[in-house]
């Protein structure tokens, strides 16, 4: 397991430093293209996310997820920035695009929360001790 791991980050170093070889190749660090240099960056935090996901043991998925929600209600409030950007001014396409894609931030980052907090109840759930069929609920008996 860790052998195949230890490869599959070796590999991830090599795509991305592959991606970003010919931004540094034409003049130098001075004349990086912006977009391979993203684009490089992109590529190692998959890298960085995969491992750091798929290390997590059982126990901390719950809280896990309540991070995710709040991470999510952060972009959430980025995205309802993005969607009322622009007042006052001319309607131009890129002022539609702005707000359209922001309009479709709230919708999926919206969905993300809702589907997080059904999935860590879910999940909170499972901790619950679970009530035995012949006991009356709520009495500790002999009195």
């Amino acid at each position: 397991m860790m052998k195949r791991l230890a490869i599959l980050a070796g590999a991830g170093v090599s795509l991305a430093l592959a991606l970003a070889a010919p931004a540094f190749a034409s003049t130098g660090a001075e004349g990086v293209d912006p977009l391979i240099f993203r684009l490089a960056i992109f590529v190692l935090a998959i890298f960085v996310g995969y491992y750091v996901v798929w290390s997590v043991t059982p126990a901390l998925h719950t809280p896990l997820m309540a991070v995710t929600n709040a991470i999510s209600s952060v972009i959430i409030v980025g995205a309802l920035i993005a969607a009322v950007s622009g007042s006052g001014q001319e309607m131009t396409s890129d002022l539609w695009l702005s707000k359209g894609m922001g309009g479709v931030a709230v919708a999926l980052a919206a969905v993300n929360i809702f589907g997080g907090f059904l999935v860590t109840r879910r999940m909170l759930a499972m901790y619950k001790k679970k009530d035995k069929p012949g006991a009356p609920a709520g009495k500790s008996g002999g009195h």
